[in-house]
């Protein structure tokens, strides 16, 4: 059976689209690599930041929602997004960075035995940047020249992803016996043996369930080689009892949605093709980008969106 090579994406809402561009493209370097729309609500920007062309385990994409109210808190939600960069030295930048640019931040500590910076977008979405001091440098990471952030001090992908539910036991046994993670210490788990962009934390919280709005996270994506594997895979989740949406042709990757026993939304996404399919490298988030699909109605669709520079 394909093995779960790591993290893919996560997705976010942000209430405000330029807002949300120029923190992750101007404040954390991040490309925008792809500015398209939810293919299931096109009146609905989706964006994707990542690096150089936006590979598979850099991608942190949002859906706007202007008409969001703030996130109420609580249990059974993605609570929190890790970002790996290289070191120690990489984290005082960031401080110094978010100091000059007024980014609400918080005191370094250790997180789950490494040196991690907290902070908060525009949104309130609660983000971390984490040393990644002694590992090797992702092989799928590639910088990108055009950064307002040196290459030595940019984020380098996602990292440890914190879910926060009512019962451990439940995502704890979903994800070692039916993905293959490993915990490797109490509510850590890889898939990718010492690997932080493979991680996902779980934490205990009972109460009251999240109240999604802007700053909250959809859903979290992991990894599969291809189409042929995700068909594996769909099958192997009806098996444990789950119900998916089936393999879902998204044009730049194929998706399958299905929820824990928690109420976690997890797609399993392919590499490919990539956001190349449509745009060549260097015009990558330049313009709106549709699929297929949706070119017929690209007029309609733009007159529903507002520009973002």
């Amino acid at each position: 059976m394909n093995t779960i090579k790591g993290h893919h994406h996560v997705s976010m809402v942000t209430k405000n689209a330029q807002t949300n561009v120029n923190f992750y493209r101007e404040t954390l370097g991040l490309r925008l690599v792809k500015k398209t729309v939810n293919q299931d609500t096109p009146s609905m920007y989706h964006l994707f930041y990542g690096d150089e062309t936006g590979s598979p385990g850099t991608e942190l994409s949002f859906f706007e929602l202007p008409i969001a109210a703030r996130t109420h808190r609580g249990t059974n939600s993605i609570s929190r997004i890790g970002l790996l960069v290289q070191n120690e030295e990489t984290l005082t930048y960031w401080q110094q960075r978010f100091l000059l640019l007024d980014v609400k931040h918080g005191d370094l500590f250790t997180y789950g035995g490494r040196l991690a910076l907290p902070f908060e977008d525009p949104d309130g979405l609660q983000l971390l940047l984490i040393s990644n001091e002694a590992k090797e440098t992702p092989t799928f990471w590639t910088p990108w020249e055009g950064s307002p952030v040196p290459i030595q001090h940019q984020i380098l992908g996602i990292g440890p992803v914190e879910l926060t539910v009512r019962n451990i036991a439940k995502t704890g046994n979903m994800l070692t016996n039916l993905l293959g993670y490993h915990e490797i210490q109490e509510g850590v788990f890889q898939s990718v043996e010492g690997a932080a962009y493979s991680e996902i934390v779980l934490k205990s919280l009972q109460g009251d369930l999240e109240r999604p709005g802007r700053g909250s996270v959809h859903h979290i994506a992991i990894r599969v080689d291809t189409e042929e594997h995700m068909k594996e895979w769909a099958e192997r989740i009806g098996n444990a009892g789950f119900e998916s949406t089936g393999v879902i042709d998204r044009y730049y990757f194929h998706s399958l949605y299905f929820r824990e026993s928690n109420g976690i939304l997890f797609e399993l996404a392919t590499d490919g093709p990539g956001f190349s399919a449509d745009e060549a490298n260097e015009n990558l988030g330049k313009e709106l980008a549709l699929p297929p699909f949706l070119e017929n109605r690209r007029a309609e669709i733009e007159a529903k969106l507002k520009p973002i520079i």
